[in-house]
C-alpha cells in the first residue's frame, strides 16, 4: 500500500486525488491545502488540514500548487522520510533536492474543473532521484496510467513549451474564432466538427503533413485577403505571422 499525501486543492490536485482514490494499493491519507472550504470535498475520504504543521507520514508527498508555492510546501517537508514530488511542468527537479529523496510526478495534461479525463490515456512524466524512488514512481503512476515516461527536467520543459503551443496557443485560436463568430452572429457549433478532425487527423499523418490552408497552398491572395478583412489589429498580426511562417515552412514567403 502507497500512502500519499497530496498539498494543493486546485486543479491538478483535484484530478490527482479522485484518479488515486480508486486504486486498492494506494491510500490517500491526507490533503492540505489553504482554502477551508475547498478541502471540504476531500473530508469524506481523507484527513485535510489547512496546517502545515500537522502533515502526516506517508510514502509519497505530492505537492500539486502553484510553481511559487512549492518551494515553500518543500521547505516544510524537510524531516520526512518519505518520496517528495512536484507535479510542475517548468519547475527542476534540483529544486527540490533538499530532501533525500525527490522527484517528479507531472501528468501531462490539460486540467479544466467539472471536466472528467480518463487517466489511463494521460501520460505520465517521472523523473526522481534514485532507482528505487523511480520504481516507486512507476508503481503509483502505473495504478492509474497506462503511460508511463521516464523523462528529465530538460525534456519536460521543452514538453511543457510543447503543451503550450498544442493546448494554450491553440486554445486562444477558438477563442479568436468564437469572438468573430459571435460579432458576426454564427453558431461557433459549426467550427467544431473542423476542431475534432483536426486534432484527430494527427492520428494518422505527421503535423507537417496534415497542414492545409491557403499559406500551405501559397495562395497569397487569399491570404492578403483576410488580413484586410480582419478590423482587430491584433488578430491581422497573427495571422500575417502565422501564414508567414506557414509559408517558410513549406518553402515559400510572402
Amino acid at each position: 500500500m502507497i500512502e500519499v499525501v497530496i498539498f494543493g486543492t486546485g486543479n491538478v490536485a483535484k484530478h490527482l486525488f479522485d484518479a488515486l482514490l480508486a486504486p486498492k494499493n494506494v491510500n490517500i491519507v491526507q490533503v492540505i491545502g489553504r482554502n477551508k472550504n475547498a478541502l471540504e470535498y476531500y473530508s469524506t475520504y481523507a484527513n485535510t488540514s489547512t496546517d502545515l504543521n500537522t502533515i502526516l507520514d506517508a510514502d509519497v508527498y505530492i505537492i500539486a500548487v502553484s510553481d511559487p508555492a512549492i518551494g515553500i510546501i518543500s521547505e516544510q517537508l524537510k524531516s520526512k522520510k518519505g518520496l517528495v514530488v512536484h507535479t510542475a511542468g517548468s519547475v527542476p527537479m534540483k529544486f527540490i533536492s533538499e530532501h533525500d529523496n525527490y522527484g517528479v510526478f507531472y501528468p501531462l495534461q490539460t486540467f479544466t474543473k467539472g471536466l472528467k479525463l480518463d487517466f489511463k490515456k494521460i501520460p505520465f512524466c517521472l523523473e526522481a532521484s534514485n532507482n528505487n524512488n523511480l520504481d516507486l514512481l512507476k508503481t503509483l503512476a502505473s495504478s492509474v496510467s497506462d503511460n508511463i515516461y521516464e523523462i528529465s527536467s530538460q525534456q519536460r520543459n521543452t514538453l511543457h513549451i510543447c503543451a503550450i503551443f498544442i493546448n494554450n496557443f491553440s486554445n486562444y485560436m477558438y477563442h479568436i474564432a468564437n469572438m468573430m463568430c459571435e460579432n458576426n452572429k454564427i453558431p461557433f457549433d459549426i467550427l467544431k466538427t473542423l476542431i475534432h478532425e483536426t486534432s484527430n487527423k494527427i492520428e494518422h499523418v505527421s503535423p507537417f503533413d496534415a497542414q492545409t490552408g491557403p499559406a500551405r497552398r501559397n495562395d497569397v491572395a487569399t491570404v492578403n485577403k483576410h488580413i484586410d478583412q480582419l478590423e482587430n489589429e491584433d488578430y491581422k498580426k497573427i495571422y500575417s505571422l502565422l501564414s508567414e511562417m506557414i509559408l517558410k515552412t513549406y518553402g515559400k514567403e510572402l
